[in-house]
């Protein structure tokens, strides 16, 4: 199985890197199984919308996670209950829209999706270790413990996303850090066949403030005074990464992280 999943796809800068970028990567790695995106800062930076989606799913996108962002656009609520596409954190309340784990199948073939968001510096959220333990054990017990697994670690500090990822060695296909919007360079396959990686980066505007102008944030650096954020358009690029996952044991065989400029 082969899967492309590209990082925080930022702002309509992101939107156009992304569509710009599909083609050229299937070119160069062939065909994927399945194409995930994380959404949450899709709309303005901050949120998604319903139209945004359906840009997505028409350029091929089979499934679209995201972080703590994907409330702040209150009409797409609705969408995240009804859609099986898109994911929000799973560890947030049952009581919150939408779900954080379920199953995708394309052309007979099925892969698990599991969205978690850390907790350190970030909002008070529910234990991500205890909810991957619980949803792991659901899916596994449905599908068999041969089911590819996807897991989206939304998070902010790296030694919180390490853990996660030796915590959950073995039992998913791959952990992938999102949020930090910069590529690492520590892209792995973990002991036990877990592909690992920090943060697979930002399809954006990367001439700029993880997304952003960085003439518009650096007041906020220098004053502490809220100020108006502005999407870079300079520098657009998208980051990702492309997995080979074992169809027999669901275990990873390769993990490469990919920097693509684009150019308007």
């Amino acid at each position: 199985m082969k899967i492309l999943f590209s990082g925080d796809v930022a702002w309509n800068t992101g939107r156009a890197a992304l569509a710009a970028a599909l083609p050229e990567i299937k070119k160069e790695f062939g065909a994927f199984d399945f194409t995930i995106i994380n959404c949450e800062n899709a709309a303005h930076g901050k949120g998604m919308t319903s139209r945004i989606f359906e840009e997505f799913i028409a350029l091929g996108i089979d499934a679209m996670t995201s972080g703590n962002h994907i409330w702040d656009k209150s009409d797409f609520l609705p969408l995240l209950d009804s859609e099986t596409r898109v994911f929000r954190p799973a560890n947030y309340s049952r009581l919150c829209p939408g779900r954080g784990c379920g199953v995708i199948e394309r052309k007979g073939k099925k892969l698990g999706i599991l969205n978690l968001e850390g907790q350190v510096f970030m909002p008070p959220i529910n234990s991500p270790f205890e909810c991957a333990d619980s949803l792991i054990d659901e899916l596994k017990t449905k599908y068999g413990d041969n089911l590819p697994i996807l897991v989206d670690f939304h998070a902010e500090a790296t030694s919180e996303k390490q853990a996660m990822a030796y915590y959950l060695d073995g039992k998913v296909s791959a952990l992938l850090g999102t949020h930090t919007h910069v590529q690492t360079a520590d892209a792995r396959i973990l002991r036990h066949g877990t592909a690992y990686i920090s943060d697979v980066g930002m399809t954006g505007g990367h001439e700029g403030v993880l997304g952003v102008k960085y003439e518009s944030v650096m007041q906020k650096f220098l004053t502490g005074l809220p100020c108006k954020f502005e999407a870079s358009e300079e520098g657009a690029a998208f980051n990702g990464v492309v997995l080979e996952i074992d169809d027999v044991v669901g275990l990873a065989l390769s993990i490469t992280p990919i920097q693509i400029p684009i150019e308007f």
